[in-house]
């Protein structure tokens, strides 16, 4: 039964604005979202990380690791986010979910170059232009912003910190836009970043098959398109499905295999369509497609949706290797020992030269070089691409066995030749550099040049009467630039060579492989996995008792790791996990009892555990007693006025009796509240005797975060704290510019200690 041809088978920027002189109105509105900062260095180039926000939005970060503390630049982009309210983009503390972001870092930029911080506004806002950037479609932003871990009442050593977006100062409670990603500076990493792994050495990297697919008959070679992202697959029939054809070019979905076209016909000697094997793909076309070798000298071009590949029969001996040429519609094509140049559309030869022997060869067009195999000879050969002549040839160790293949690295030029249970390894002068050897046959190798490895897939014989074979191939990946090993080597059992090579495609970034099975009529899609890596430990402390202790770990891993953290009393000897401490952050509140104790991080995924160093923790007794007029822990009376610790004051004495500061009216909240704002509720001075219901909300730049209910008020709140009060821009304007100072001290909160 042959299918319907074309029917897969069924069976087994931002613009810049410019720089404008504004009013001292506008000044004060922007100085509302940020404070002065300064400036920055060069971008790091770290991996990008993504968020996703509570309502779909995604935040996505340049660089969040080992980043610059004196300063640095990263980029910044978002998209999905809602058109009704501005946000502000900026590096700030992390206070958990459903906690407002602050304080942050800020800068008041008049110019309109890069800040410290952005205001983004939808489309048509008043602020549009001036002082804020619109949304892009569908709620998109791409900005730079400049960060360092300390300043503006901000220092991410001692707190955890986070690039951030958050509502504007006009709907600053609304908590629907805060979406959050941890970044950690070069200074925060005490000793070597890494972790004690327990079962596998911290950020062991391994693969893991996540899919067979199954529905591209007898797979021979792979290639994922680097535009449409589709996965092309040349087949051939299997031999235990003899009533069903299933030759041909299939195109996969990458994700689940599913197969969206398979292109079954290619024209023949005579022109005329007919089914044929897709043996090897050459290389992609522009947008989508693929050139292809069909037998036995078939040169095909198709792309999804083709009914029947475009193609030309050439002349002169079997095709035996195939790869792209060195100008648009050319491929380069092997026939036994000679080399030649032809049009894809005409089948002509443009140019040719006859090897002293050898039928295989990698193309390295960077180089304007092409090395080609003679494996019987032991030779491997360098024909220069501009002069189409042989200017070279090196010996081949090995020669005589079992040829396996010949791929050149786009990243350096080196040569990778796969020689029975051994790859040779030239550089692209032809100086043998290493020896690979393996247990299995070197079939396939594959190159990811973004993350610098190499993947090679080994064949088992298949031979179950030769002691060396057990039927299962071998997946391994190299370090391209030094060889060292860059994953655990995994076992791909059932890939054995009895009826056909292995084949290997990887995508971009390598957390991807596919790797066929000709023998099992499948290709297994593998997915990279990494052990717990702390990017960030906790170091020693020294506190006194009633201090609040904040100790901070963080550690990357895929699948993303989970965290537990843990107490020993007795000096490392026993361990127990602390209850409900699954978090990044652990905060308490220091007791005496707990002087010596000593604390770690655990993260656990499926592919391992990693610990932190342990870190002790050092209790004294605190001399001098708590502030008088109201401490952090206790919360000051509203008709004494709140402390610097309590929800802010303009005039306060030291005691707390302050000239101007809070009352009955005001809740304790005065003109220029703690940058930290005060964020528990009874450290914002709502307790008082005479406080009233709105607490500290009445902080101009840095009050409270909102009385007895502990949240912001509707109408306010600044980027630089937490809060803004119902007060006019020209009087706050003057409440900045006649303070001439504004005073930041951290307020404490009062947390359940943990023994």
């Amino acid at each position: 039964m042959t299918p319907t041809p074309g029917t897969p088978p069924t069976g087994p920027g931002r613009p810049r604005r410019p720089g404008r002189r504004i009013s001292a109105a506008a000044v004060a509105a922007l100085l509302l979202a940020a404070v002065p900062a300064g400036a920055a260095v060069s971008a790091d180039a770290a991996t990008p990380k993504s968020a996703i926000g509570p309502e779909g939005q995604k935040l996505t970060v340049s660089a969040t690791t080992g980043l610059d503390p004196a300063g640095q630049k990263i980029r910044v982009t978002g998209e999905g986010y809602g058109l009704r309210t501005g946000i502000y983009v900026a590096l700030c503390k992390d206070n958990g979910a459903n906690r407002v972001p602050s304080p942050c870092l800020g800068g008041a930029d008049m110019s309109g170059g890069s800040k410290n911080s952005q205001w983004i506004v939808p489309p048509g806002d008043p602020y549009e232009g001036e002082l804020a950037l619109p949304f892009g479609p569908g709620g998109t932003f791409d900005v730079e912003i400049e960060i360092r871990s300390k300043g503006d009442g901000l220092d991410c050593a001692d707190v955890p910190c986070s690039v951030v977006t958050r509502a504007d100062h006009r709907a600053s409670g609304d908590r629907t836009q805060d979406v959050r990603i941890p970044v950690v500076f070069a200074d925060q990493e005490p000793g070597e970043p890494g972790g004690e792994g327990v079962d596998v050495p911290a950020g062991t990297v391994s693969y893991k098959p996540a899919a067979d697919f199954t529905s591209a008959g007898k797979p021979l070679d792979l290639l994922l398109h680097p535009d449409s992202k589709k996965l092309y697959v040349g087949a051939d029939n299997l031999p235990d499905t003899a009533d069903i054809d299933e030759r041909g070019l299939y195109v996969l979905d990458p994700g689940d295999g599913k197969a969206e076209s398979w292109i079954s016909q290619a024209p023949g000697p005579t022109g005329e369509p007919r089914a044929s094997t897709a043996a090897r793909i050459a290389g992609p076309l522009p947008g989508d497609g693929v050139v292809y070798h069909y037998p036995l000298r078939g040169v095909g071009s198709a792309k999804a949706g083709d009914a029947a590949a475009s193609g030309v029969w050439l002349a002169g001996s079997t095709v035996t290797d195939i790869a792209p040429g060195t100008a648009p519609g050319t491929v380069l094509v092997a026939q036994g020992a000679k080399l030649s140049e032809i049009g894809a559309a005409t089948g002509a030869a443009t140019r040719s030269v006859t090897l002293p022997g050898g039928n295989r060869f990698a193309a390295d067009p960077a180089r304007n070089a092409v090395w080609f195999g003679d494996f019987a000879a032991g030779k491997l050969h360098r024909v220069d691409l501009v002069t189409f002549a042989v200017t070279d040839s090196f010996d081949l160790p090995g020669a005589g066995g079992m040829a396996g293949f010949i791929q050149a690295d786009p990243a350096s030029g080196a040569v990778w030749v796969g020689v029975d249970r051994s790859v040779l390894v030239f550089d692209a002068t032809g100086t043998l550099v290493k020896t690979l050897a393996g247990k299995d046959l070197g079939r396939d190798a594959a190159f990811d040049v973004e993350s610098g490895r190499a993947f090679v897939v080994w064949q088992d014989g298949g031979d179950l009467s030769d002691p060396a074979n057990d039927n299962n191939g071998t997946l391994t990946v190299y370090d391209s630039a030094d060889f060292t090993p860059a994953a655990k080597d995994l076992s791909l059992p059932g890939n054995q060579s009895q009826l056909g090579a292995a084949s290997i495609a990887v995508a971009p970034g390598g957390a991807t492989v596919y790797v066929t099975s000709p023998a099992e009529g499948k290709i297994t899609r593998l997915i990279r996995q990494v052990s717990p890596l702390v990017t960030q430990a906790p170091a020693d402390r020294s506190v006194e008792a009633g201090e609040e202790v904040a100790l901070t770990a963080r550690a990357e891993g895929t699948p993303e790791p989970s965290v537990r953290w843990q107490v020993s009393t007795d000096g490392s000897q026993t361990w127990r996990e602390l209850d409900g401490a699954a978090e990044p952050v652990l905060t308490f509140t220091a007791k005496s009892a707990q002087d010596g104790y000593r604390y770690r991080a655990e993260f656990r995924n499926e592919v391992g555990t990693t610990r932190t160093a342990p870190v002790t923790l050092t209790v004294t007794e605190a001399n001098g007693g708590a502030d008088s007029g109201g401490s952090g822990d206790s919360g000051g009376s509203g008709d004494s006025g709140g402390s610097g610790d309590t929800g802010g004051q303009t005039g306060g004495s030291p005691t707390g009796g302050s000239a101007t500061g809070g009352d009955a009216s005001t809740g304790g909240g005065g003109t220029g509240g703690s940058p930290d704002g005060g964020s528990s509720a009874d450290a914002s001075g709502s307790s008082g005797s005479s406080g009233s219901p709105a607490g500290g909300a009445g902080s101009t730049v840095g009050g409270g975060v909102g009385g007895s209910s502990g949240t912001e008020t509707a109408s306010g709140g600044s980027l630089a704290a937490t809060g803004l009060t119902v007060i006019s821009v020209t009087l706050l304007a003057a409440a900045l510019l006649g303070g001439g100072l504004l005073i930041h001290r951290r307020a404490r909160r009062r947390m359940t200690g943990l023994a």
